[in-house]
C-alpha cells in the first residue's frame, strides 16, 4: 500500500505546523500567523484537508485526571500468521476501549504491540485475563508498564 506524497508549498507547511499544535485555532488567527489573509488561508486548510494531509481534529484528555493511572505496552504474540487469524484479532481487539493503540509490529517475539490504560494493576488484570488473553489465536503476552512519558504526541514534520 504506497501512499502518493502531496506537494506542498510554505504556506500549506506553516498550516500544517500552526494546526497541529493548535487545532482549534481561528482562521483569522492562523491567517495573522502565516502572512495570509482569511479567504485564501481557509481554501487552503480546506484543500489540506481534501487531499488527505488533515485526517481529523480531536480533543486530547489527561487520562490521569480521569482515574486511568496506569499505562502499559503489552506484546502480543500469535499461533497463526494468517489474514484471518490477524483480522479476528484486529476486529476483537478494537473493542477494547483501554486499548489506546495497537500496532502490527517486526522485528520482535510478538506480532503486535498494545498501547492500554487502566485504572490499576487490578484492572490490569482482569484486562489481559479476561479480555485480551482470551481472544482466538494469542498464545503469548509480555508487558512493559510506562514509568514517565518523555515525547508524546509529537508534530508530523512538515
Amino acid at each position: 500500500m504506497k501512499t502518493e506524497k502531496v506537494s506542498l508549498d510554505r504556506y500549506d507547511r506553516k498550516i500544517l505546523e500552526h494546526l497541529q499544535m493548535n487545532g482549534r485555532v481561528s482562521n483569522q488567527e492562523l491567517a495573522d500567523a502565516i502572512g495570509l489573509s482569511p479567504s485564501p488561508c481557509l481554501r487552503r486548510v480546506r484543500a489540506l484537508e481534501e487531499a488527505g494531509l488533515i485526517v481529523g481534529y480531536r480533543t486530547v484528555l489527561d487520562a490521569k485526571k480521569l482515574g486511568y493511572a496506569l499505562e502499559a505496552l503489552i506484546y502480543i504474540s500469535m499461533d497463526q500468521h494468517t489474514p484471518e487469524r490477524f483480522a479476528n484479532f484486529e476486529s476483537e481487539i478494537k473493542k477494547i476501549g483501554e486499548v489506546q493503540e495497537c500496532l502490527l509490529i517486526t522485528g520482535q517475539q510478538a506480532d503486535y504491540q498494545l498501547r492500554v490504560i487502566v485504572q490499576d494493576m487490578d484492572a490490569y488484570q482482569v484486562l489481559l485475563l479476561n479480555r485480551i488473553t482470551r481472544i482466538k489465536g494469542v498464545t503469548g503476552v509480555h508487558t512493559s508498564f510506562v514509568l514517565r512519558r518523555v515525547v508524546a504526541g509529537a508534530p508530523v514534520p512538515v
